[in-house]
């Protein structure tokens, strides 16, 4: 795919988000923009100076360790706390009532929450056997990578890697599965590798929870990877983030965990690392 065209999408996605949370606020904060201009494919953004400032500058194995030390300064937060905290950070923009379900793009009540048909849960977009973490207080219940989805819709993703291909059920929203792989909606797709990506520099074997790495994979079971790799960065390419994921990102880093998915403040990383 041409590169060119991805950053200017990006300059101009960063534009309009920009213009577009100055004025949003959210429950007990005003989200701060996160998005400014792109030069040359380099996204800058307010926290450079700040929040950032010892990783902007580097590349490859040095950036990936500055990243993670600076997004490993987080407050945890309890499984059971993850419902009240996935009713902000995923609401409805146009239904404070609602949340957006992932991959269904449905938007569904607050109020059902749950295990029930109808219901949504706490999905782990990196699967929580993919290392084998459950939903103890660490990257089971990590926000950056929670998200509300329909129950069975959730489990029919259940814990398998990501690719391209499959075939539609019922509410998939445009999402696709086969016998070993999971595709979501094409409207979060950049959304999805960039949770992941995220997982990936965050856990790195150093605070009692496994490594966890992206590989080119579908068939990565219990082992701490998940993939596939290429597949994932072409869908980050293809679908750059957007207006509710940088809301998303702000909200998490202001009012509940305090750190941030830097995939989403600088798209340009991820090829830098991988």
């Amino acid at each position: 795919m041409p590169v060119t065209p991805i950053r200017r999408r990006w300059k101009s996605l960063a534009l309009a988000t920009s213009a577009v949370l100055v004025g949003l606020t959210v429950p007990a904060l005003t989200a701060p923009s996160a998005g400014a201009a792109t030069t040359a494919g380099t996204a800058t953004t307010a926290y450079d100076d700040t929040y950032y400032a010892d990783a902007v500058g580097k590349s490859g194995p040095a950036l990936k360790d500055s990243l993670h030390t600076i997004i490993s300064d987080q407050t945890k937060i309890s499984y059971s706390a993850v419902w009240e905290a996935l009713k902000v950070t995923d609401q409805d923009p146009n239904n404070s009532n609602n949340v957006i379900l992932l991959y269904s793009g449905i938007s569904r009540s607050k109020s059902l929450n749950g295990g029930d048909t109808g219901d949504w849960n706490r999905e782990h977009v990196w699967a929580k056997s993919h290392g084998d973490f459950g939903t103890s207080t660490g990257p089971g219940t990590d926000l950056h990578h929670l998200r509300p989805e329909d129950v069975q819709v959730n489990s029919i993703r259940g814990n398998k890697d990501f690719d391209n291909g499959g075939g539609s059920f019922a509410n998939s929203g445009g999402s696709l599965t086969d016998s070993n792989s999971f595709e979501p909606r094409d409207a979060v797709k950049g959304d999805v590798a960039r949770m992941i990506l995220y997982m990936a520099v965050r856990y790195e074997g150093t605070d009692g929870w496994p490594d966890l790495e992206p590989n080119d994979s579908v068939t990565n079971g219990t082992n701490p990877y998940h993939g596939r790799l290429s597949v994932l960065k072409q869908w980050h390419q293809e679908d750059p983030p957007s207006t509710f994921e940088q809301r998303r990102n702000n909200v998490i880093h202001d009012s509940y965990q305090h750190n941030r998915n830097p995939f989403i403040d600088h798209p340009e990383w991820v090829e830098s690392i991988w």
